[in-house]
């Protein structure tokens, strides 16, 4: 059970606070605990502790850093049931998927831990010509400096993770602000994370509202903002001045399903309807668009359309529900204006399209225009279109007509076909037979276009939080 208050943290430390943001069920629509929220004096606070603990946390040897992360994997793991719960409660994700994420953030900070012992440099050689003899050349790693996150709701664990951990593995302090709608998760970790011995200073997790957010935005003393969430990333980004800015902003995620297929349709459907409709469609990667060849178009809508009504829909702290809710009653209703309005336009509903406060009908629709806002924009719900294609070249077309390009799929026997997806696909990253919905946390993650700047990934994030240092030396 959750508990009935949870503190936020500065410079390592939990604060209580008079001011309490209500958490809800998501499901229920109950309070379900209540956060301390921090006072406009605590942002100031947070990166003066921050920026104090600068050469601490740079001095905080690889070996110490690695143990923190451990310690961190090996509380997750004593924890999992704990964290599950509060996931299911405050996210409205189905218990079996909080569970998985649970899992993931384990995982996530086990792979940080490996990382953090071997951010390595190399040996140049300068003895390019007779006048550079006895010059040699060095680099190493070091770390940025202060940082900050801001991370959206729909993984508040592992989101959050994939900041956190790279910034311990660096040796950057760092402020956090979770968000709002689902702030426990990340108040856990920053629980787990005072039982170490970080320096004084190496992390706050601040419960802000978007005006008291503002610095980690403007302030120069962060050297990077790292975000993820919506489009208005790219105002953050206009707002950060000097400082680095990674993004990560989401997609309409598209899979193609080859010709080749027909024998593989029922793996291929249960692909399909886990990556649209995995916890209600709230993923950056979530299935959207699907575009199937024309000779297997009509069997594979049966067998999906069939799948998708088999769904059970229902309070997700019940192991056999599949869809829970989604984030709030506005998301849904926004998701299933622009169905209404797909259909308004020509689109034709195969199955779902209801809607009962925050629930929604996992909806799968064909014939929806390429201009409407569910099929050019996000919809990060549970909704899915699909579209028949004649050739391989109007497949790749079709999804690359997006504003968006974070993660493509293509099922496919045909390595030209799979090579041609890699090469020609406007995207981040391109998975060959499974959906784009894969994501495995060591691997580089994010995307162009709309959907964002830099990269995630352990190893990569590290990078960015990390720049490179210069050494020559000329023989005496």
């Amino acid at each position: 059970m959750l508990r009935k208050t949870y503190p936020y943290y500065l410079a390592n430390r939990p604060q209580t606070s008079k001011q309490m943001l209500e958490v809800h069920d998501k499901y229920t629509g109950k309070v379900a605990t209540r956060v301390a929220v921090p006072d406009a004096r605590a942002t100031e606070k947070a990166i003066v502790a921050a920026v104090a603990a600068t050469k601490p946390m740079r001095e905080f040897k690889p070996w110490a850093r690695q143990a923190v992360l451990q310690h961190c994997a090996q509380r997750f793991t004593e924890r999992r049931d704990e964290l599950a719960e509060a996931l299911c409660i405050e996210a409205g994700k189905p218990i079996k998927d909080a569970a998985g994420e649970v899992t993931r953030l384990i995982e996530t900070f086990r792979i940080a831990a490996e990382e953090a012992v071997r951010i390595n440099g190399e040996t140049l050689n300068l003895e390019l010509a007779a006048r550079l003899d006895g010059y040699h050349g060095y680099t190493k790693r070091v770390p940025l400096g202060p940082v900050s996150f801001i991370t959206p709701f729909n993984f508040p664990l592992n989101l959050v993770a994939h900041k956190v951990a790279p910034a311990i593995a660096a040796g950057c302090p760092f402020v956090l602000k979770p968000a709002e709608k689902t702030p426990i998760g990340a108040l856990i970790i920053g629980e787990v994370l005072a039982e170490t011995d970080l320096p004084k200073g190496a992390f706050s997790i601040l419960t802000l509202n978007g005006e008291h957010a503002a610095p980690l935005v403007e302030d120069e003393r962060f050297h990077l903002l790292s975000f993820t969430g919506g489009q208005i990333g790219w105002d953050l980004k206009a707002r950060a001045g000097r400082k680095k800015v990674v993004l990560e902003l989401g997609g309409n995620a598209a899979c193609i399903i080859d010709a080749d297929q027909g024998a593989k349709l029922d793996k291929v459907v249960d692909r399909l309807v886990f990556g649209a409709f995995y916890q209600s469609g709230q993923s950056c990667i979530g299935v959207q668009r699907i575009y199937a060849h024309a000779d297997i178009y009509e069997a594979l809508k049966r067998k999906l359309v069939a799948a998708t009504k088999k769904l059970k829909a229902g309070d997700p702290k019940k192991k056999d529900v599949f869809l829970g809710p989604m984030i709030d009653e506005a998301a849904a209703t926004r998701l299933h204006d622009w169905i209404i309005k797909a259909k308004q336009a020509g689109g034709k509903i195969l199955c779902g399209g209801k809607r009962n406060g925050n629930m929604l009908e996992a909806t799968l629709m064909e014939h929806v225009p390429t201009d409407a806002k569910a099929n050019r924009m996000e919809a990060f719900g549970p909704f899915a279109l699909l579209a028949p294609f004649n050739t391989f070249d109007d497949a790749i077309a079709m999804v690359n007509d997006s504003d968006f390009g974070l993660q493509a799929g293509i099922f496919t026997d045909s390595l030209d076909h799979a090579m041609r997806a890699w090469n020609e696909l406007e995207q981040g990253g391109v998975v060959v037979n499974d959906i784009p919905s894969f994501r495995v946390d060591n691997m580089p993650y994010g995307g162009i276009k709309l959907s964002g700047l830099g990269r995630e990934g352990l190893r990569y994030a590290i990078e960015d939080m990390t720049e490179i240092r210069l050494m020559v030396m000329r023989e005496s």
